[in-house]
């Protein structure tokens, strides 16, 4: 990892042991050929929990054997929107078999609708999306939203699909204050990325000051959405503390308590080994 002139690394901002990345592609090419130090930097700034997010049952089959001796990391595992038009009956399935058989899959996801890219249409989204919810609910687990530019369709088909008061976080959080609300409303959590501390977010700064700190968490998404000051480099969960530090700030927290309650939450939400 760079540095330059005046940016502090994230061993110089570490917060107490505690915190957790709720969010991370750590199998994808990126970080999976330095793992160990990837991970090595994350224990150091205090990160102690990590989901990590599988992105379909091959992806899982392939990278498992990555996190064989990592004991603090726990699985999500479902069909990103991208790639809905390759969730049919057999995968789904599969996805099931594996989730009932390994308790280090938490949770099933990221799952939701993608408008923005409409990489498989709108209707094989919206297929993919119920078959996942399905599956969550035949597996008493977890679900992991990703929306953009669908925030009320996602919304509308969770409410038709009985999801009020289950277990569900909404990942990579980025829509507005109403949607916002609708989501606390029904009982459910908030992910904040490093988008945070972008100087321009000031939307998403005043947002997080209505989430009630009991019902949010933190996440990398990494390798990608770097925080400043590592904004357009790769991210990773060390980096996960300039996040952290941004949300306390914009709560008008005191950072460690900010870290370990959102560590805690994530923990507590998951079923995850503190």
């Amino acid at each position: 990892m760079g540095k330059k002139k005046n940016r502090p690394t994230p061993q110089e901002i570490a917060l107490p042991p505690g915190g957790a990345d709720s969010h991370a592609h750590l199998d994808f090419e990126a970080l999976a050929g330095n793992l160990d130090q990837v991970l090595d930097r994350a224990e150091k700034c205090g990160v102690s929990t990590l989901g990590q997010v599988f992105l379909g049952p091959d992806a899982y089959l392939k990278g498992r054997e990555l996190f064989s001796s990592r004991p603090e990391i726990f699985y999500i595992l479902g069909v990103h929107p991208h790639e809905a038009s390759t969730l049919d009956t057999e995968t789904s399935a599969h996805i099931y078999s594996l989730a009932r058989d390994d308790e280090r899959i938490k949770a099933v996801g990221e799952t939701g609708l993608d408008f923005f890219y409409n990489k498989s249409s709108p209707q094989e989204q919206r297929q993919a999306f119920k078959t996942q919810l399905e599956l969550t609910r035949d597996l008493d687990l977890p679900v992991v939203i990703h929306s953009r530019d669908a925030a009320g369709e996602t919304l509308e088909i969770l409410k038709q699909m009985g999801f009020k008061g289950r277990k569900v976080l909404w990942h990579c959080f980025g829509q507005d204050l109403e949607t916002a609300l609708e989501i606390l409303d029904h009982g459910w959590f908030i992910s904040i990325p490093g988008s945070i501390t972008f100087a321009r977010n000031t939307r998403l700064r005043e947002i997080l000051r209505e989430i009630p700190v009991d019902r949010l968490m933190l996440e990398t998404d990494c390798p990608f959405i770097a925080p400043e000051p590592y904004r357009g480099k790769q991210n990773e969960p060390a980096l996960l503390v300039f996040t952290a530090m941004e949300a306390a700030r914009s709560k008008g927290m005191d950072a460690e308590e900010l870290w370990t309650t959102c560590g805690d939450n994530c923990r507590s939400f998951f079923g995850a080994k503190s």
